[in-house]
């Protein structure tokens, strides 16, 4: 069962409770009593049932009154994919923008539950479970949308400008809603979430200020939501309906290992070593480093090295990753190996840079990364940029 003070830290008018909050805390809950009842997510606890619950009731009240957030996220998708939603797709006249969805609920419960549960966090979205489960919530959702009321106090980004010094405390309460408690956002920064309090005791009150200013810097460093954008993103997609343009340094000098690296490969930003000794030799014989020196002793455990370097930040090192990936002329390549490995570099943290990430999938070269349980590489194939920074992140998105 969600408390009511569950339900109103989701809510943007948090501690205010408003008239229609009790509609909708009842409504939430309608959702897990019929789970339960009909044992629709078996593979999870009920706490994770209730925190998705708890989200999908969010994008609804958003649908409800337009408030805005599910109409950003699906003009980037498609903007950037070419979908409306990730994974799941009907004919163009069939969503109705703005409204419930079937694919809206569909994806809100697989990024709920997987988000929230380790043990299962990478799951298909067509996992059984999950279509069943939604399909379930969406027609109980689709019964009472058009005597549903509209939420008190969700309409927060409606006649907001960016640069509107008026507007600033009205932003500014935004952005602190949409960071930690948005129903769009917190299943994605779980994890995150939960590095940023690690090693702290709550129980002293001299922490609570570490805490404080640790979210705070987690604002302004760490993205958050399914498309992995900071805050600063969110709120500009939100308000004024773009992103700000970047600021693209075209007269960057080339980095010095750029230079020498592909002098020694002849044009090739990649390069693959199977062991220690042969990656330490090429730090001396191609970058020019100190002879008779072991550089990057750290590294002399590990195997499967892949060095990548690019013409403005330099080089990057990776390690234990090179058997996943089906490159030309990577010898490590296991095709046994990478069918149980390879879906690892999109969802695992830290595993695979962003940079050496993205070359990869763009050009094909991680054939065999599927969801557990599944077949479907195509399904991953199509989704990989969505797929890497819903899990990895600012350990996708980071410079």
């Amino acid at each position: 069962m969600i408390s009511a003070q569950q339900f109103l830290m989701c809510q943007p008018s948090a501690p205010e409770e408003t008239p229609t909050d009790k509609y909708y805390l009842d409504l939430a809950n309608r959702l897990v009593a019929v789970a339960v009842e009909k044992t629709l997510f078996p593979s999870y606890p009920e706490k994770v049932v209730e925190r998705t619950a708890l989200a999908v009731i969010g994008y609804y009240q958003d649908v409800i009154c337009d408030a805005g957030i599910w109409r950003t996220f699906v003009n980037e998708c498609r903007r950037m994919y070419g979908k409306t939603v990730p994974f799941y797709a009907e004919k163009d006249e069939d969503y109705m923008d703005y409204e419930l969805n079937r694919i809206d609920v569909r994806f809100m419960v697989w990024y709920g539950l997987c988000m929230n549960y380790e043990e299962r966090r990478v799951c298909s979205p067509f996992d059984s479970e999950i279509i069943k489960g939604a399909d379930c919530w969406w027609r109980i959702l689709d019964e009472v949308y058009d005597e549903s009321p509209l939420p008190v106090d969700y309409r927060l980004t409606h006649e907001l400008e960016m640069h509107a010094k008026e507007d600033s405390e009205a932003i500014f309460r935004l952005g602190n809603w949409l960071f930690m408690h948005c129903y769009l956002m917190t299943p994605a920064y779980a994890m995150t979430l939960a590095d940023n309090v690690s090693g702290i005791d709550l129980s002293k009150e001299e922490n609570i200020v570490e805490l404080r200013e640790r979210m705070e810097q987690s604002m302004v460093e760490d993205t958050t939501g399914p498309l992995a954008l900071y805050l600063r993103e969110w709120l500009y997609l939100i308000v004024d309906g773009k992103l700000p343009s970047p600021k693209i340094d075209r007269n960057a000098p080339e980095h010095k290992y750029y230079t020498a690296f592909t002098r020694a490969t002849g044009g090739e930003i990649l390069r693959f070593f199977s062991s220690y000794s042969e990656l330490n030799e090429f730090f001396i014989e191609a970058l020019g480093w100190t002879e008779n020196e072991e550089h990057l002793p750290q590294l002399k455990g590990c195997k499967d090295y892949i060095l990548m370097v690019d013409r403005a930040k330099g080089m990057l090192l990776a390690h234990d990753i090179a058997r996943s990936i089906a490159a030309p002329g990577n010898s490590l390549y296991d095709k046994v190996y990478a069918q149980e490995h390879a879906m690892e570099l999109l969802t695992e943290r830290g595993r695979c840079p962003g940079d050496l990430l993205r070359y990869v999938c763009q050009n094909g070269w991680l054939p065999d990364a599927v969801f557990p349980e599944s077949d479907d590489r195509k399904l991953v194939a199509d989704n990989w940029d969505f797929i890497s920074r819903c899990y990895l992140q600012q350990y996708y998105r980071g410079d």
